[in-house]
C-alpha cells in the first residue's frame, strides 16, 4: 500500500467530529462523538473490528458525514473487507465528489476486485454532463444556488437604493449575471436531486454472489460477481432486486449480498 494511503489515516482524529452531520439530541450526539473519538484510537491501535464498531454505532445514532465515512471505509480496508471498503469510500465520495483522498483510496480498492467490467460507451457530450454534474454534491449544488440567490438580492437592493448611475449600472450587471447562474446552478440542483431520488447504485458486499435470470433461488444462474463490484438496483421483489452491471447484464440478486450506497 502507498505512503499517500497512509496520510490521511494519520490525520483521521484531527478533523473528523467537526466535519461530521447529527440528526439526533444532544445527548445522543455527545455519545456519538465518543464513539468516534473511541473508533479514532481503536485505528491507532489497529484494532481494526472495534474501530468499525465504534463507526457503525455513531453512524446508527445519527452521524453521517464524509469524514466518519471515510474513516469507516479504511478500517474496512485494513480488514480486508472490500466490498464493505469500497461502498462507505463510494458513500463519502457522493458528499466530497472531488476529495482527492477519497478518490485515491477508493482507486486502490477497486484495483482489489476481482470483476473488472467495462462501462457501456457513452456519447462525449453525455460524459461531459456526467462530469459537470459531479462536479459537486446535490448538497454543494443547493450551497452555490442559494449563494447567487443572496448576491441577487444584495444587487436588487442596491440598485433601487444607490444614488449614483454607475453603481446602478453595476449592480443591474451583477443582478442579470447572478440569475443567469442561479438559474443554471439551480437546475444542475434539481437534476442530481432527482438522481438521488430516483437512481439508486449499491456494492456487492458478499465474496461471491451469484445473480439469477428471475427472483427465484430455483431459476438458472445469470452470472456470478464478486465483493466491491458496483450495480445499479433497478427493481425489488421481497428479498431479491433487480440489478444492472455497467455493461448492461441484468438479473436477480438477493438483498441481503448488496448494500445500497
Amino acid at each position: 500500500m502507498s505512503t499517500r494511503f497512509l496520510i490521511p489515516l494519520s490525520a483521521i482524529v484531527l478533523f473528523t467530529i467537526p466535519g461530521l452531520g447529527f440528526a439526533g439530541g444532544v445527548s445522543e450526539r455527545v455519545q456519538a462523538e465518543d464513539l468516534v473519538k473511541q473508533g479514532n484510537q481503536y485505528y491507532q491501535d489497529r484494532q481494526y473490528e472495534n474501530a468499525v464498531e465504534s463507526y457503525q454505532k455513531a453512524i446508527a445514532l445519527g452521524f453521517e458525514g464524509t469524514s466518519v465515512y471515510y474513516n469507516l471505509g479504511d478500517a474496512y480496508y485494513r480488514e480486508g473487507k472490500i466490498g464493505y471498503s469500497i461502498l462507505y469510500y463510494e458513500k463519502a465520495l457522493r458528499l466530497s465528489p472531488n476529495d482527492p483522498d477519497i478518490i485515491h483510496n477508493l482507486r486502490i480498492a477497486n484495483s482489489k476486485t476481482v470483476d473488472k467490467i467495462d462501462a457501456l460507451p457513452k456519447f462525449f457530450l453525455f460524459q461531459w454532463w456526467e462530469s459537470l454534474l459531479a462536479l459537486f454534491s446535490t448538497d454543494g449544488w443547493a450551497r452555490i444556488s442559494y449563494a447567487f440567490y443572496l448576491l441577487l438580492l444584495v444587487s436588487i437592493g442596491l440598485y433601487f437604493y444607490a444614488k449614483r448611475s454607475n453603481l446602478q449600472r453595476y449592480s443591474f450587471f451583477i443582478g442579470f449575471v447572478s440569475t443567469v447562474f442561479l438559474v443554471i446552478t439551480g437546475a444542475l440542483w434539481v437534476i442530481n436531486l432527482n438522481r438521488d431520488l430516483n437512481t439508486k447504485e449499491a456494492i456487492v458486499v458478499q465474496p461471491t454472489a451469484v445473480v439469477k435470470l428471475s427472483p427465484d433461488s430455483t431459476s438458472n444462474d445469470a452470472f456470478i460477481i464478486h465483493e466491491g463490484l458496483k450495480v445499479r438496483e433497478m427493481n425489488n421483489v421481497g428479498h431479491w432486486i433487480e440489478i444492472e452491471l455497467q455493461d448492461g447484464k441484468v438479473g436477480w440478486i438477493q438483498d441481503s449480498e448488496i448494500r445500497t450506497i
